[in-house]
């Protein structure tokens, strides 16, 4: 893949984008492995835009290693400030998955859903049964039935 070209348009707002997001990969003593090389990528992969922390590395070290990114992952340089480096890439395509035909119906888990089903029915049919002859009972505490009570105390009329 050819080395990413930036305008100074595109390299402005990817600046902007930038600006509020941390450091997601720390390289320090022991430099570009195949690990942190790794991390790069996913990292670029599911973020496009990502900020590099270096750690122990003199100025023009830091102006090498940013290339060195650049070149491994093909990726463009966006802004070095200081010890943080901001490397952007374009998401890649993922390679889509084989889809598998879709897999019968086990007939165990289809007969358990539809004994569920049956199940469940029955038990709400026998509780609507029982609410309805629960509200056909005669009450006999009913409210209506127990004469009123007067709203003074019968304890000595306070």
């Amino acid at each position: 893949m050819p080395k990413i070209e930036l305008t100074p348009t595109m390299r402005q707002a990817l600046r902007a984008s930038a600006h509020g997001l941390h450091p997601v990969v720390t390289i320090a003593g022991n430099g570009l492995t195949p690990n942190v090389l790794a991390e790069l990528e996913r990292s670029l992969q599911a973020h496009e835009i990502i900020k590099v922390r270096v750690q122990g590395v003199e100025r023009e070290e830091r102006e090498a290693l940013l290339a060195d990114i650049c070149d491994r992952l093909d990726a463009a340089p966006v802004q070095r400030i200081g010890n943080i480096l901001v490397v952007w890439r374009p998401r890649r395509e993922e390679k889509a998955p084989e889809k598998k035909a879709p897999a019968p119906p086990n007939p165990a888990t289809a007969k358990s859903a539809a004994a569920f089903a049956s199940a469940a029915r029955r038990a709400a049919l026998a509780k609507a049964v029982a609410e309805h002859k629960r509200d056909e009972r005669p009450r006999k505490n009913s409210p209506r039935s127990q004469p009123q009570r007067s709203r003074t105390s019968s304890r000595g009329g306070r």
